[in-house]
């Protein structure tokens, strides 16, 4: 079997992650790097040395489109140039994954959905935590009906992102699509709605941008339209470092808390904390995103999980500037 030749549009530090765990593939081959800062090329190329030293670079990714042979491609760039991209790659007959957001508008998001149905081929986002062992295990534990129905959640991230992306393309709304709650608090909107299966039915926002053009704190209150209700809090302006998240789940027969990943549980009618150790395999977006063009596997975090993340992070925006509640749109 001819193995998968896969290139990478953007190199920065994110994409060399996902870099190195193709390079380990015995199926892949990387064919290209592009990025459009000369500087990022060539830290890719000092980090992995030989192993891609060699490969055509490029500055432009539809000179790269047009001028290598490739089966695939990942896309780690600056937010609002993804959907360009992702059309253009799925045009030249490419399977592609897309870090996240995977696009900035509900528009967008529908126009790449039909381009990949149309395409036929992997359209994927690198929502990592759909293949973490424990986010599996609370999924596999709701759609069981273990917690019975989901009554109300509340989800935290906290961390220092003013401070760590002032000056970068991060904070740049022509670059970035939206502040933390489009970069990292995708993730925690993201895993919230898989882990539940959850739709929201409305939220109510609020916002502070300080002295950014994008949003830092965000405070989310939600309606489900199982009529549950939730809070998501994304703090960005956090005098700690790191991050931290922390993610609890009522359910009408049990209670589920996540804490930096650690996953405790209460039963009906007990005040016994259960710590949770059997814990399902995980594996990494990139190791699904191959075994998907190969046919070993589904795709674990389809562009509809995208989509449904857009669209609630649209409302939530909307909602702020117009201080009300604002009906999500799931289409």
């Amino acid at each position: 079997m001819a193995p998968i030749r896969m290139g990478f549009i953007g190199c920065g530090g994110n994409a060399r992650g996902h870099i190195g765990r193709v390079l380990e593939m015995g199926e892949c081959e990387v064919v290209s790097l592009c990025d459009s800062s000369e500087r990022s090329l060539q830290a890719a190329c000092e980090h992995y040395g030989e192993d891609v030293e060699h490969l055509p670079r490029f500055v432009d990714y539809k000179e790269m489109l047009d001028s290598v042979e490739m089966d695939a491609v990942q896309i780690s760039t600056p937010h609002t140039l993804h959907f360009e991209q992702i059309m253009a790659s799925l045009d030249k007959g490419l399977h592609v994954l897309s870090e996240k957001p995977m696009v900035c508008t509900v528009d967008h998001a529908h126009q790449v959905i039909a381009k990949a149905e149309e395409s036929g081929k992997v359209l994927m986002v690198s929502y990592q935590r759909h293949l973490g062992a424990q986010y599996r295990y609370v999924r596999n534990q709701i759609m069981a009906g273990e917690l019975g129905e989901i009554q109300f959640i509340s989800a935290l991230q906290d961390q220092a992102w003013y401070r760590g992306t002032m000056g970068l393309w991060r904070q740049q709304l022509a670059l970035s699509g939206g502040g933390q709650l489009n970069d990292s608090g995708s993730h925690l909107l993201d895993i919230v709605l898989w882990m539940t299966g959850l739709e929201v039915e409305q939220v109510h926002a609020y916002m502070e941008n300080f002295e950014s053009e994008v949003d830092i704190n965000s405070a989310l209150s939600l309606r489900f339209r199982n009529g549950a209700l939730g809070n998501v809090s994304v703090v960005g302006n956090s005098p700690t470092g790191g991050m931290w998240e922390d993610i609890t789940i009522w359910g009408s027969k049990a209670v589920i808390y996540m804490r930096q990943g650690e996953i405790a549980y209460k039963t009906q009618n007990s005040n016994e904390v259960y710590e949770v150790s059997n814990l399902p395999g995980g594996t990494t977006p990139d190791r699904n995103f191959v075994d998907a063009i190969l046919g070993r596997d589904v795709v674990q975090v389809p562009p509809e999980c995208g989509l449904r993340v857009i669209e609630l992070t649209e409302a939530a925006w909307e909602s702020a500037k117009v201080g009300a509640p604002v009906s999500v749109q799931i289409r």
